[in-house]
């Protein structure tokens, strides 16, 4: 950019002029304080095509603008605004002086002058701007069309046969209307781009055929507004079928009709009119008026041929070489209070105005004067889309009012013009025949000195300006006052009136219903900032009518407590296809989903043959074949029931020649198996029961005898529903067919529990996702992982991510305004291996997030926002993109804009994605031992020990303790006071920890010498109790007090006082009572006993008991019990390891005498087979250390390998012998106190949460040896 080429509205001073706005220089570009509409302009010298526009602030100032508008055009009197998709005219700018910010543009802009409008900037400092514009001159071949001219292109042969095509060429107009192109051929082809209504129509045909049913006639239509006298681009590319309609960045793609793939076109190609009317198919068109540049066909520049009169170029009218453009200056009223003052004639009994005006608002004030001699005022309003006129008259109760037009806020220009008299006016309406309003009263009417357009200045009591109507929104032109036109510079530079809150030379109108985004047939109404979607009749609902009101199944309604009945049900939710009515035929364990058709009655088939077979189209009520086998596809289960009578007509013939009929199912696909039969087969259900007419043939009709009939079910879902059913061998003698069509009946739904498990670092990759400009997802996760992404799309620019983060799930996107994030934060963990379901949705007016029930977290769009969902990547669930932050857990019913991804067709089990949820728990490699819980990782698995009695990685490490005669241990289950109070507050229905009216479950293990001994009591506050005990003999008892007399059960008959380990399950269920005791015990018996020990109260483990102990068990209980326990439980209460392992809860024991950790009352370890990569102590397999054979190096001995492993063996045994040499050193230097006996010494538990509550005494050791010395 040139200094010279950059002008400017006003300057702070000779330091911040305009020659200092290019990017990088020492200063900068600031207006003078008082200017009220600053602008810097840039005037190129020739037309540019301009890609970029960047921004900086003033160099080391404050100084930098936070929002401007680009405005581009022509000539410096007439500008249009650069609008981002979702018609936003707002570029963010810079947040500092020295960076820059760049904005790439959609579509390119193709003009001469720039022009930047200020909007917001620091408010710490002024407007400060530095500006770079990215682009390169552009050529212009210009055409000027005056409405009567036209020109053609011959083609160099008479006809043109292409597959391949592009037309490309530049127009502006103020019209409406107006043919651009046209051409067509002899065999009905044709394509032809004209305006209508202000939008670009594209027809086109690649011909049709009496052969084929369908027309090859395709219409399409893009942009609005195109009547704004600016330039726009249209490109059209064609390979066969298939177009790409470009205008001004809007792509449109679609496919022809018809069967045709060339373009067949007859010697010319008009632009801008048709020449010769005659033998044209063409209707009546009204030839364009405007300007059109670079025209090209296939590469060939028309413009440049015409210009040098080449002889294929024909001419009708008088056609420029330069583009006269129409005085356009239109006035955009876009702001809160905007208005525009105009001075009048005052005390005039005329008044005359006139202007032109466009907008979508329904309501807002146009005009308002007030009469001079207080003769009132005079007000015109828009109206619900019409022009509403009102004149209060003096002494009458009700103003003069005139209503007028119809539907004038379409976004078109509207000519209004009033004039008025004393007792009369005429308000005259776009100047049509029949548009003249006129009103006949008695009033005085004199002109005022002010008219005020758009609004009211404040405050009314100054300006005169009274009227309480909505300012106005949109554009007007052609303001004339007193029949004289309003000279809009001077009023600019408010030399002649005021203004505010308006922009001159330019009118900022946007559609933003085109394109439409209001789905599924939603109607758009649209004002000047915004738009809404009316849903009413569509089936959906939302702010674009992107929801289903409906329910995807029959089963759907049974689970929500419908009945049987007619239901509409919309199988792929908010996705294209459209809900449909169905028959739901509902039961307590299913619902059956029937839709029926129009071959439900017989089918009577006659005079068909292999090569004119009779094509019998299955039409099902209310619904597409899309619809239907939506349906079938979503669903667990369908059958169709296919029955075919036969008179000497064939249906396969041989199993392996040609089949005669056949039906079609999904996708178009021919099948040859019939009903009864599985897929994959040629044959019907007689040729699977081998009972056929003939055994010689699959089928009872291939007999071609009289008659018969072969008949059953479809049910292989994935090729239903029937579209077609075709029959050929008809055309006999006495041949006939019959068919019969049975309706679609499907259950079930397989979309809901599609699942996988991811147990490792994956990812599921899938194409990239489609979502135009709105989305859904939906989905169900189960995890006990902290972390992990659900799945992420992403671009160059935008992305969609869905990611949980401890209790938070969070929905993080960029579709075009930076990157934003939804989060539900739930008060609890997700991670807690429970299904749990999370909707997320985004569109233009909003995003949102729910997960299970907790409420919507909702983030409105701003104003005039785009969605702009464009990914190039492909779409990864399970992770991020390169398997980062992967999900760890199962996912299931995962669903896009109603498409049901399926997961279980992805899962790779090798890759670490499982079908259904399946952790390592269903099939742990080392089970939970001793009541342990196996806790789901995914990834791994661990083992819950807090209900076992033991601990240790799987469960397996008993938790004991040895006791000294006299020790002994008491575990309050519930103290007198507690069960003093629940007693007095009846609330005996509540459970208590560890306690059950009706059954116990009792489990330890012990190792003893001696004789009685009491190993376990638990009593109660009435006379119930359970005691397990050692006789005299040794032998093992269990006394039960249960309200009557005791009931004593040997558990064993011989001693166990044999200094072994011994185990003892008991279990009481009602009044059966289970004990296990081995080996040499009773195992597993039941034995009947009285209902439900009451007891609540406390237990002791060599019991000495504080409360009432019956006077059986105490006699057993002197001098006490010595020896070791360990593993012991009672129901859920663990009594050793609430002391030895304590969780930090206040728990309720007391101990008296010492008492010492130990597990010498521990069974013999069974060897449980743990794997290698689970085992802590695993060095390596043992492949990897011996002798393997290796290929020698160039240069070594054959033997070197020998000699290798033979060094190792020697190290090995050296090793072990060392080893050997130090256990007999420490076996003849250990502690001379040290036993030999069956009783270890106590053990402390170092990885233990903390020491044991017991410290080791050594004043117990001597009795101990002492039995050593006895043995």
């Amino acid at each position: 950019l040139y200094s010279s080429s950059i002008g400017a509205s006003s300057r702070y001073s000779i330091f911040y002029s305009s020659s200092f706005a290019r990017l990088h220089s020492d200063s900068g570009w600031s207006p003078d304080p008082s200017d009220k509409q600053p602008w810097l302009q840039i005037d190129l010298m020739q037309k540019h095509k301009i890609n970029a526009v960047a921004t900086q602030g003033t160099y080391n100032t404050y100084d930098w603008v936070t929002r401007y508008i680009v405005l581009y055009g022509d000539h410096p009197s007439s500008w249009k605004p650069f609008f981002q998709l979702g018609s936003n005219w707002t570029f963010f700018g810079n947040v500092n002086e020295s960076g820059v910010v760049r904005h790439d543009l959609h579509y390119p802009i193709l003009a001469r002058y720039i022009r930047i409008i200020p909007r917001a900037w620091n408010p710490r400092g002024k407007i400060g701007l530095r500006l770079g514009l990215y682009g390169c001159p552009y050529r212009s071949d210009v055409l000027y069309f005056d409405g009567d001219d036209a020109i053609s292109y011959r083609f160099r042969g008479k006809t043109v046969r292409t597959t391949q095509d592009i037309f490309a060429f530049n127009f502006k107009t103020m019209e409406r209307e107006g043919l651009l192109m046209h051409g067509e051929g002899s065999q009905g082809d044709y394509i032809t781009v004209e305006l209508k209504q202000a939008q670009l129509v594209l027809h086109i045909s690649l011909g049709d055929s009496p052969m084929h049913s369908s027309q090859g006639h395709t219409t399409v239509t893009v942009g609005s507004l195109l009547d704004d006298q600016h330039w726009h681009s249209l490109r059209i590319d064609r390979h066969g079928h298939h177009v790409n309609l470009s205008l001004d960045g809007e792509v449109r793609r679609f496919r022809c009709n018809g069967d045709f793939q060339q373009l067949d076109l007859d010697t010319e190609l008009f632009f801008g009119g048709v020449i010769s009317q005659k033998n044209r198919s063409l209707v009546y068109r009204q030839n364009f008026r405007g300007c059109m540049e670079n025209i090209f066909f296939n590469r060939v520049n028309i413009i440049d041929l015409a210009r040098r009169r080449a002889s294929n170029i024909r001419f009708e009218g008088h056609v420029s070489h330069y583009c006269r453009d129409q005085l356009y200056m239109p006035i955009t009223f876009a702001g809160i209070n905007n208005y525009l003052e105009v001075p009048g004639i005052p005390r005039r009994n005329r008044l005359s105005v006139s202007f032109k005006f466009r907008s979508w608002d329904t309501v807002g004030l146009l005009l308002y004067t007030s009469f001079a001699e207080h003769l009132g005022s005079l007000e015109m309003v828009l109206s619900n889309g019409q022009v509403n006129t009102e004149k209060p008259v003096p002494r009458y109760q009700f103003p003069i009012s005139a209503l007028t037009g119809y539907r004038l806020n379409d976004g078109f220009w509207h000519m209004v013009e009033l004039v008025a008299r004393d007792g009369s006016a005429v308000i005259t309406i776009d100047d049509n025949d029949g548009a003249e309003f006129r009103v006949t009263h008695p009033f005085q009417l004199r002109t005022g000195t002010q008219y005020f357009f758009g609004g009211c200045p404040k405050p009314a009591a100054i300006t005169g300006c009274l009227s309480n109507q909505t300012t106005f929104h949109g554009c007007l032109q052609s303001i004339s006052v007193d029949a004289q036109p309003v000279e809009l510079d001077l009023l600019r530079q408010e030399r002649l009136g005021k203004h505010s809150n308006v922009f001159f030379n330019m009118c900022s109108i946007a559609d933003r219903c085109t394109p439409n985004l209001c789905e599924h047939g939603g109607r758009c109404l649209q004002s000047w900032d915004d738009f809404t979607c009316v849903c009413n009749l569509t089936g959906y609902k939302g702010e674009t009518c992107h929801k289903s009101l409906y329910k995807e199944s029959c089963d759907a309604y049974r689970l929500s407590g419908k009945t049987s009945g007619n239901f509409t049900i919309d199988p792929d939710g908010s996705g294209p296809l459209k809900p449909f009515t169905v028959y739901c035929d509902i039961r307590e364990d299913r619902a059956w989903t029937i839709v029926r058709h129009n071959r439900y009655y017989a089918t009577r088939v006659r005079g068909s043959s292999l090569d004119r077979p009779f094509l019998g189209t299955v039409e099902y009520w209310n619904a597409s074949w899309a619809e239907v086998e939506a349906l079938a596809n979503g669903s667990e289960y369908c059958e169709q029931h296919l029955e075919f009578s036969c008179y000497s007509s064939r249906l396969l013939n041989t199993p392996y020649g040609p089949p005669f009929s056949f039906w079609m199912g999904r996708h178009n696909q021919r099948h040859y198996y019939w009903g009864g039969s599985p897929p994959g087969v040629q044959r019907c259900a007689c040729g699977l029961d081998k009972n056929c007419a003939d055994p010689k043939h699959f089928c009872n009709c291939d007999a071609d005898h009289a008659q018969w009939t072969d008949k059953g079910l479809l049910n292989f879902v994935d090729h239903l529903p029937v579209t077609q059913v075709v029959v050929g061998d008809t055309n006999r003698s006495h041949s006939e067919g019959q068919f019969l069509l049975g309706p679609l009946r499907c259950y079930g739904d397989r979309n809901t529990w599609n699942t996988v498990s991811f147990n490792k670092g994956a990812s599921l990759v899938f194409p990239t996702f489609l979502a135009n400009h709105s989305l859904d997802i939906s989905f169900y996760f189960r995890t006990t992982a902290l972390s992990g992404v659900f799945l992420e799309n992403g671009g160059c620019r935008n992305y969609i991510r869905i990611e949980l983060n401890s209790r938070d799930v969070v929905f993080a996107y960029d579709i075009g305004n930076g990157d934003e994030n939804l989060t539900v934060r739930s008060p609890v963990p997700f991670s807690d291996d429970e299904w749990h379901q999370v909707k997320a949705e985004i569109n233009v007016k909003l995003a949102r997030l729910r997960v299970d029930k907790l409420p919507w977290v909702v983030r409105l769009a701003p104003p005039q926002s785009y969605v702009r969902l464009e990914f190039d990547r492909p779409l990864y669930v399970g992770s991020a993109e390169h398997r980062l932050r992967p999900f760890l857990g199962c996912l299931r019913a995962l669903r896009m804009n109603g498409r049901t991804l399926n997961l279980e067709g992805k899962a790779n089990e090798t890759e670490g994605v499982r079908v259904n949820c399946t952790g390592y728990c269903q099939d742990p490699r080392v089970p939970c031992q001793n009541s342990g819980l196996c806790v789901e990782r995914y990834s791994h698995y661990t083992c819950n020990c807090s209900l076992s009695a033991f601990d240790g990685p799987f469960c397996n490490r008993d938790i004991g303790a040895y006791f000294e005669p006299g020790t002994w241990v008491r575990y309050n289950i519930l103290p007198a006071e507690l069960l003093a109070a629940r007693e007095f507050a009846s609330i005996r229905s509540q459970p208590l920890p560890g306690y059950n009216l009706t059954s116990e479950e009792l489990s330890f293990s012990f190792r003893t010498g001696t004789a009685p001994a009491v190993l376990l009591y638990v009593s109660s506050f009435r006379r119930d109790y359970v005691a397990v005990l050692i006789r005299e003999d040794g032998s093992l008892h269990l006394h039960y007090q249960l309200g009557t007399g005791p009931y004593v059960f040997p558990l064993t008959t011989t001693p166990v006082t044999d200094g072994r380990p011994h185990r003892i399950n008991i279990t009481r269920i009602n009044r059966t009572l289970y004990t296990q005791v081995p080996p040499g015990g009773a195992a597993g018996w039941g034995q009947a006993c009285p209902a439900g020990i009451r007891s609540r109260g406390h237990g002791g483990r060599g019991v000495r008991e504080t409360g009432m102990i019956d006077p059986e068990i105490q006699k057993y209980n002197t001098p006490g019990f010595s020896g070791c326990l360990s593993g012991v439980k009672f129901n859920s209460i663990l009594p050793l390891k609430a002391i030895f392992r304590p969780s930090g809860r206040l728990v309720p024991y007391s101990i008296k005498g010492e008492l010492v950790e130990s597990n010498c009352g521990s069974m013999p370890l069974s060897i449980m087979d743990i794997p290698p990569e689970m085992d802590p102590w695993y060095m390596g397999t043992g492949r990897e250390g011996s002798c393997q054979p290796r290929p020698a190096s160039l240069g070594s001995s054959p033997r070197s390998g020998r000699g290798v492993c033979g060094g190792s063996i020697v190290t090995f045994l050296l090793l072990l012998l060392a080893g050997l040499l130090l256990l007999l050193y420490l076996h003849h230097h250990r502690y001379k106190g040290s036993y030999h006996t069956n009783e270890p010494k106590a053990v402390q538990d170092y990885h233990g949460p903390s020491k044991p509550l017991v410290p080791h005494k050594d004043q117990n050791l001597p009795q101990i040896l002492e039995e050593a010395k006895g043995e």
